[in-house]
């Protein structure tokens, strides 16, 4: 995964499955990563990463989805 990189990151696994959406409609491969502690799902993150080329585009959709709500 070295050309991949983060764009979002939470702790809700929802919120990232919600994301990895809106950049998958958007045309933007995106994928999961999920961090959280086996046992203790408390501990760790959930990121959403895209190609490192699709990274500016994929933070705009992310905000311009936040800005919306």
């Amino acid at each position: 995964m070295e050309n991949w990189v983060s764009v979002f990151t939470t702790t809700r696994e929802l919120e990232a499955g919600i994301v990895k959406d809106l950049l998958d409609e958007a045309g933007i491969p995106a994928v999961i990563l999920n961090q959280k502690d086996s046992s203790y799902q408390t501990f760790g993150d959930i990121s959403v990463m895209v190609s490192r080329d699709d990274q500016e585009e994929a933070k705009k959709v992310i905000k311009d989805y936040y800005d919306r709500e």
